[in-house]
């Protein structure tokens, strides 16, 4: 399986994240243990399997 690491402005924010969702204004992840979590104002720019990162920006 692939675990992710959320970046928001250059920091680790969130990390173990299986599945991400966006939505209006929103980003909503969950991680490996079902922990799910919502970044605001904020839409995915980039997803890197390779590096397992999951980078949020401002929308």
């Amino acid at each position: 399986m692939c675990e992710f690491k959320v970046i928001l402005k250059g920091k680790e924010v969130w990390n173990d994240v299986v599945y991400a969702k966006a939505e209006v204004g929103k980003v909503i992840v969950k991680n490996v243990v079902g922990q799910s979590k919502e970044f605001k104002n904020c839409k995915i720019i980039e997803v890197d399997v390779n590096t397992t990162r999951l980078v949020l920006g401002g929308s």
